[in-house]
């Protein structure tokens, strides 16, 4: 007797792909689900994950700060630098901390005490991956994020400078480039190649919009002003290896 091939019929191919993508969505959830608890159990401790964090606290919370915030990690990070970060992290406070306590006054000028810094632990690759994915799942939703219409534009390396030092006077808190700047704010020379544009405009423009507890003052710029920093920003970030 002939052997008959038969085909499935359609009902049984689609059983077979809809048990495919239970499947791929189980493993997902699952693998989602691990990161957040491991999220939970390695980074809460020092960074809020929750903007509730602040509105049940006041200002005495930014001194006991570890770690910058990062239930807007979403609309701040880009996600090649987080996860290459996270497998090998430097500092970017240069005085660490959160204020910078890790700093001695001398008659010279403000002194980082080396010694006192904490390192921030490595991810390993995979987790680190997994880790970005839901970090830039996180964005703000009580303070809607300021929308802007930045677009990058070429910017004199001299008068760039100048007007980061001298006229915007942000080298008392931040460093344009390595050894030299201020001490308490993060580093800004690597700042075009971890953050994202519009949050950097949207943060010079508006920081309490962000982080209620933020201590970079408001200086009421106009976006054009605004833009002219992030120009420099982007100068000396793509200067960087």
């Amino acid at each position: 007797m002939p052997v008959i091939n038969r085909s499935p019929d359609s009902a049984t191919v689609g059983s077979v792909i809809l048990l495919g993508i239970i499947g791929v969505v189980a493993a997902q959830t699952a693998i989602a689900s691990d990161t957040e608890k491991y999220i939970q159990d390695k980074c809460a401790g020092c960074h809020a994950l929750s903007a509730d964090d602040f509105d049940v606290n006041d200002m005495s919370e930014r001194l006991r700060r570890k770690g910058p915030p990062l239930y807007y990690a979403g609309d701040k990070f880009k996600k090649e630098w987080l996860q290459g970060w996270l497998q090998s992290p430097s500092r970017i406070r240069p005085g660490g901390g959160f204020p910078p306590d890790h700093t001695v006054v001398t008659d010279d000028g403000d002194v980082i005490d080396e010694k006192t810094l904490p390192e921030h632990p490595s991810v390993a690759k995979p987790k680190a991956g997994d880790v970005a994915e839901f970090l830039l799942t996180l964005h703000l939703k009580a303070r809607p994020p300021l929308k802007t219409a930045y677009q990058p534009k070429e910017v004199s390396p001299m008068l760039g400078k100048m007007n980061f030092n001298k006229f915007k006077g942000c080298s008392a808190c931040h460093r344009d480039e390595e050894g030299v700047g201020g001490l308490s704010g993060p580093e800004l020379y690597s700042a075009w190649n971890r953050l994202q544009p519009e949050f950097m405009v949207s943060y010079i423009k508006n920081p309490v919009a962000w982080d209620p507890h933020s201590m970079m003052p408001n200086k009421h710029l106009q976006e054009p002003e605004i833009h002219k920093l992030v120009d420099y920003l982007k100068l000396i970030g793509e200067k960087r290896p």
